[in-house]
C-alpha cells in the first residue's frame, strides 16, 4: 500500500508527555503502508541543527525555523517528516504550517504534573532542584496549538492507540491511502479485520 503524498507531522508537547512513545509506534505503521519515513526528534536536531544555539527566545525560534526547512525538503521529495519536538511557541509552528503546507499538527497532552512524575531524562529534577535555570512548562511559558489536527491525550490513551488516531486523520486528509477492505465501527476504531491486516503486514516487514 502506498501514501497519496507525503507530509510533515509536527508533534508538539511538554518533554515527558509521550511524543518519542507516540512516535515510535507511527513509524511502523506508515513504513507498512509503503511510506519513506524520517523522524525528527528533539536529540537530533540539538545535535545537527541547534549547535551553538542558546535557549533565549531568539535562538529557540532560529531551532523551531531550521527544523521547518528540513521538515519542508523532506516532505516536498516524498518522505513524511516527523518532527518530534517540544516548540513550545505558536508563531513559530503556525509558521511552519506555512512554509511547509502539507503540514499535520499533533497535541501531545499530558498535564505539567504526569510529566514531572514520568520525568525519564530527569530534566524537570534538574530545575526544580535549582541545577537549570529555563526549561519549558516551568520558567517558560509553552503554547498550546488551537486547532491542531490530532489530539493525542497521553494521560487516557495509549501510544499504540494515539498513533492509530493520526493514521485515521492522515487517511481522511488524503494523505494515506485507507487499507482495503477496511471498516470503522461507531467510535471510529478500525474492527479485528482491519487490525489483522496491518499486523500480517507488520510481521512481514519484521516489525513484529
Amino acid at each position: 500500500m502506498v501514501s497519496s503524498r507525503a507530509c510533515t507531522i509536527w508533534f508538539t508537547g511538554l518533554s515527558g508527555a509521550g511524543k518519542t512513545a507516540i512516535t515510535n509506534a507511527l513509524v511502523p505503521l506508515l513504513k507498512a503502508r509503503g511510506c519513506k519515513v524520517e523522524v525528527l526528534d528533539g536529540d537530533i536536531v540539538r545535535a545537527n541543527l541547534s549547535k551553538g544555539l542558546g535557549f533565549s527566545k531568539e535562538d529557540c525560534d532560529i531551532k523551531i525555523r531550521r527544523l521547518g526547512f528540513v521538515c519542508q525538503l523532506l516532505t516536498r521529495h516524498g518522505v513524511f517528516a516527523i518532527a518530534a519536538a517540544i516548540s513550545p511557541d505558536k508563531t513559530g509552528r503556525d509558521e511552519n504550517r506555512t512554509l511547509i503546507k502539507d503540514f499535520v499538527e499533533v497535541y501531545v497532552k499530558a498535564s505539567l504534573e504526569t510529566c514531572i512524575q514520568r520525568d525519564v531524562k530527569g530534566l524537570y529534577k534538574n530545575v526544580l532542584a535549582g541545577e537549570s535555570r529555563k526549561f519549558t512548562g516551568l520558567s517558560d511559558p509553552y503554547e498550546p496549538p488551537d486547532n491542531p489536527e490530532v489530539i493525542c491525550d497521553t494521560e487516557r490513551e495509549t501510544p499504540s492507540a494515539g498513533a492509530q488516531k493520526i493514521v485515521r486523520k492522515l487517511e481522511q486528509l488524503d494523505y494515506l491511502v485507507p487499507l482495503a477492505g477496511a471498516a470503522e465501527n461507531g467510535d471510529g476504531e478500525y474492527i479485528d479485520d482491519d487490525e489483522e491486516l496491518v499486523r500480517q503486514r507488520l510481521e512481514a516487514l519484521g516489525y513484529l
